[in-house]
């Protein structure tokens, strides 16, 4: 601070005389001196602030530099928002809440669960139902070709038939398989929803109970698919039946015939 005011007292010195005496050349070779000494001050000036902000005195920041004094506060939680001490949010955990969040972590998981065998289920249905109306559109087509087939033909009927009907029972099977995992999801969905209801998690009961009723639902259409193709396996049963009376009743017809016209001959 001396030097700025030993500067000012040189600066105004200085231009007072020039200010003064602008044509007397004599007086501009006096003040000569006092100009160097200006310049010299303004100099120290420029330097001293310089020394001021590489030191980095209280408020004063240099342009781009960050202040990092935050990172030493302590352990906080920062966000965006305000700063909040960890342990003040761990002290916010009470066992209640605890408990709900758990109950909700349960609902999810057996609703997962319910989903994937629901989804194992509705498609090993779809698949036996798809084999048993295959095995049925083979057979008829047998049984209205029969007495028309050589005997080639008639063996390369047989033969699908056999496959398809092999085909049918590995899909039922895997339907009793798929449906004893979907039976034991429920079951475990039921229960989770009744808990999460106890601990306080009503809409994590109410979401799982929500997630029942759709399986059910998915389930029961593709139920109603395979009841409907093993109902019309049974009619193509009952058809084979009383085609294939039919047809051995016309082969004896037949077979008497020609034995009684071979008689005659005689």
């Amino acid at each position: 601070m001396q030097a700025v005011a030993q500067c000012s007292v040189c600066t105004s010195r200085a231009a007072g005389g020039l200010l003064r005496k602008q044509t007397d050349f004599s007086l501009l070779r006096t003040n000569k001196s006092a100009l160097r000494r200006g310049a010299a001050c303004i100099r120290l000036l420029s330097i001293s602030e310089s020394v001021l902000l590489s030191k980095g005195e209280p408020g004063v920041q240099k342009l781009g530099q960050k202040r990092t004094d935050t990172a030493h506060r302590g352990p906080l939680s920062v966000g965006h928002g305000l700063a909040v001490p960890f342990t003040q949010q761990i002290e916010n955990l009470s066992y209640d809440s605890l408990i709900i969040r758990a109950a909700s972590v349960v609902t999810d998981s057996s609703s997962t669960l319910l989903s994937q065998t629901s989804l194992a289920l509705v498609h090993a249905l779809t698949d036996y139902s798809k084999a048993v109306q295959t095995r049925i559109i083979v057979q008829r087509r047998y049984l209205a070709s029969l007495g028309k087939l050589s005997p080639s033909e008639e063996d390369s009927f047989l033969a699908a038939i056999n496959a398809q009907r092999a085909e049918a029972s590995d899909r039922l099977q895997e339907c009793k398989l798929f449906e004893t995992n979907w039976i034991n999801s429920v079951n475990l969905c039921k229960m989770a929803a009744e808990a999460a209801h106890s601990s306080g998690a009503d809409q994590a009961s109410i979401t799982v109970r929500a997630s029942i009723q759709v399986a059910q639902s998915q389930v029961g259409e593709a139920r109603k698919l395979a009841v409907t193709a093993d109902k019309k396996l049974a009619e193509t049963k009952a058809e084979e039946i009383q085609r294939m009376a039919e047809y051995v009743a016309f082969l004896d017809g037949e077979e008497h015939e020609v034995h009684e016209a071979y008689l005659r001959e005689d």
